[in-house]
């Protein structure tokens, strides 16, 4: 039962590496490239827009595929995608590598996700689950920093072609784990399509969404909130988020347990914890360690939500499982760039960096709400059901 989550987790650190090491390389692209940084960061929302657009359609591709067979192609195109980006000639090359490389991201941990909960008794679903993505979390914590270090030592190609070796050592551990008997999808299309108009469905994506957009309205602005409120230097901002990712962990891992245990109470407490938190982090952004105490916390309540809701989409599309999946993770990658584009738009009408987790408080609270709706319209129905 571990060895196919391992494999599964292997393959998630790849993917996890090769989408937010790029952050690290920027500098080295644009001079490469002879193009702006500004330019160059087009490459990270280039990647974000072929996950949200390219996981539908592989879904839709690999629907009739067996899981195991799905996911051993799309580890394929993982590692074809990273080696184009190794040997890519130009900038724009190079975009269509990512591309290439992103449409794989989505698909994989969609389908992963609903391996992962079917390898595993039912009591253990969401914890099985957070053992998959806790790959992407580790790829935050050792996958980027050593990725961007040798980038900066040997090339940035060089980081490129460790990831390929990754991608090829997932890519074994998954033919060679992975259980030969893994369910096929037996409904059509339009079953499937018609699954994901259910009001739950709908719902829980909703709330993937604004939980991801609270969590990028305000980290992606977290190097100026650190340098310019907090006054760290440069090289301090590298150690508060390490641990921060090391928050991700812990969060990722105790997510999937508290939610075998009872999903929707917990996806509630969470994102009051999660409001409360970045309250207090307006206050305590201007001292060292209450800042770093907080952003600890703020990353193990962020990411204890992935694995919940990632279940809870799984277990209302029962009868689309794959499509559903995927398709909230890009709606999550949807979130991350609203969430960018909402913090951006609050800097540009005048919130000071001091005051940005209010954005992201105000997020989650939202997200709250739909959490709200969610369990009310749940439990009234289990009280019509039976009646």
């Amino acid at each position: 039962m571990r060895l196919p989550l391992f494999a599964l987790a292997v393959a998630s650190f790849g993917i996890g590496t090769t989408e937010f090491v790029i952050m690290g390389l920027l500098l080295d692209v644009a001079r490469d490239f002879q193009v702006t940084v500004p330019q160059a960061g087009m490459l990270v929302s280039g990647y974000a827009l072929g996950v949200t657009i390219g996981a539908p359609i592989l879904a839709i591709a690999t629907a009739r595929l067996p899981r195991r067979l799905a996911l051993l192609w799309l580890m394929g195109l993982f590692i074809l995608g990273n080696l184009l980006c190794a040997v890519a000639p130009g900038y724009w090359l190079l975009m269509g590598a990512r591309v290439v490389t992103s449409f794989c991201h989505g698909a994989f941990f969609g389908l992963g996700a609903v391996v992962a909960a079917e390898v595993v008794p039912p009591r253990q679903r969401a914890q099985a689950i957070a053992l998959m993505f806790a790959g992407l979390t580790l790829a935050n914590v050792l996958g980027v920093p050593f990725g961007t270090a040798l980038g900066q030592a040997l090339g940035w190609r060089a980081t490129f072609w460790a990831v390929v070796g990754i991608g090829v050592a997932a890519g074994v551990a998954l033919y060679l784990w992975l259980p030969r008997n893994l369910a096929v999808s037996t409904g059509g299309l339009l079953r499937e399509v018609r699954a994901l108009r259910q009001p739950q469905v709908l719902l829980a994506m909703l709330i993937s969404a604004l939980a991801s957009a609270s969590l990028f309205s305000v980290f992606t602005y977290i190097a100026p909130i650190l340098e310019q409120v907090t006054g760290l230097e440069p090289a301090g901002v590298t150690w508060v988020l390490l641990i921060f990712g090391v928050g991700l962990t812990l969060g990722n891992l105790a997510g999937g347990r508290l939610a075998d245990w009872r999903l929707m109470p917990t996806v509630i407490a969470i994102f009051i914890a999660l409001t409360a938190v970045l309250v207090v982090f307006t206050q305590t952004s201007a001292a060292l360690w209450p800042a770093v105490i907080t952003i600890f916390i703020w990353g193990v309540l962020v990411f204890a939500l992935v694995s919940p809701l990632q279940m809870r989409v799984v277990n209302e599309a029962t009868q689309a499982p794959n499509l559903a999946s995927t398709i909230n993770q890009g709606a999550f990658n949807l979130g991350n760039a609203t969430g960018a584009w909402v913090g951006g738009l609050a800097i540009t009408y005048g919130i000071s960096y001091a005051d940005m987790p209010w954005v992201g408080a105000a997020l989650a609270l939202v997200a709250l709400g739909f959490t709200l709706l969610s369990y009310s319209l749940e439990r009234r129905t289990a009280v019509e059901v039976p009646a």
